[in-house]
């Protein structure tokens, strides 16, 4: 087990350099001058200079690169054009919003989809499984910002149970915060449970036409044995690996429904410094990122043993 752990965290060390090298090039292809935009434009020829030679905007781009990379590797993204605050602390609190409700959500969606993937395989091309698969395809089809706002227009506005703008911290108080992450939550798990959903469904209508599974049931195992003995651990191990990419992707890419709901998350942190033209600031998040998504999917890959048997831990 300790090989096969070091063997999988061998092979991202490669993959977060290429996500490095990938980061620093885009940001580097952006036009505009960073020295500039730090200074303004009434910044005369010497300060522009002098603050290219401070920030090693002169040296050649591969010294550049390890200088960034050494300054990374000790924790340190540089700081905000904006506001001069340093980038990684800034990044760390708007994650914090992000990360409750994306791993909330997902929770949740995984909670209802797999056992309803379960039944309507079970049941398949029945009633059940035809309501099932209905279902997850409506809240497939049905864009993220549209449902929030549904909900907002319904709970906030029309009931009035719910804020509609603004964001309370879970440490100003606990209630007075779980009302404001309530409609995104219900959000993203409506969405990410017609993804998860098709996903369960169809790893479990493979796995049911297995020997083993009519072996299982030649000997007279109960159905309810034969899907959770059975059919579960077999057909989970796709799903797991669809939940990592969600997660992966969610954490730093729910900047629309930041924006709906006002949410001083991750995702809203990224597109008002791309519209501020804050480099070191959209250099950080895309940096942060990218390293949640490889580290997602390592410990994905990691507990893939867990579930599934047909993978060697040797």
């Amino acid at each position: 087990m300790f090989a096969y752990v070091l063997r999988r965290i061998a092979m991202t060390i490669p993959t977060l350099l290429l996500v490095a090298v990938a980061v620093f090039s885009l940001i580097r292809l952006i036009p505009g001058d960073p020295a500039q935009l730090m200074l303004g434009d009434g910044a005369d020829a010497a300060q522009l200079e002098a603050l290219r030679r401070q920030l090693g905007l002169d040296q050649p781009l591969a010294a550049q690169f390890f200088h960034w990379l050494g300054q990374v590797m000790r924790g340190d993204l540089g700081e905000s054009i904006a506001n001069g605050l340093p980038v990684l602390p800034l990044v760390l609190e708007r994650f914090q919003v992000s990360a409750i409700i994306v791993l909330v959500a997902v929770a949740i969606a995984a909670a209802v989809a797999v056992p309803a993937g379960l039944l309507a395989a079970w049941k398949q091309n029945k009633p059940l499984d035809v309501a099932i698969v209905a279902g997850a395809t409506l809240l497939l089809s049905v864009p993220s910002f549209w449902l929030g706002l549904l909900l907002l227009l319904f709970f906030g506005l029309y009931l009035g149970w719910l804020p509609v703008v603004g964001y309370v911290s879970f440490g100003e108080g606990f209630l007075q915060g779980l009302t404001y992450v309530i409609l995104p939550i219900a959000t993203l798990a409506m969405i990410e449970t017609g993804i998860l959903t098709r996903m369960s469904r169809a790893s479990a209508i493979e796995v049911l036409r297995l020997e083993y599974v009519s072996h299982a049931r030649a000997k007279g195992a109960s159905e309810r044995r034969v899907l959770s003995r059975h059919v579960l651990p077999n057909a989970f191990a796709p799903t797991l690996t669809l939940i990592g990419l969600v997660l992966g992707h969610l954490l730093g890419g729910i900047a629309v429904l930041e924006t709906v709901f006002t949410l001083p998350g991750l995702g809203r942190l990224l597109v008002d410094a791309i519209f501020a033209r804050d480099y070191p600031v959209v250099q950080g998040c895309l940096l942060f990122t990218a390293v949640i998504y490889v580290v997602i999917n390592l410990v994905v890959d990691l507990c893939y043993p867990l579930f599934d048997p047909r993978v060697s831990i040797q």
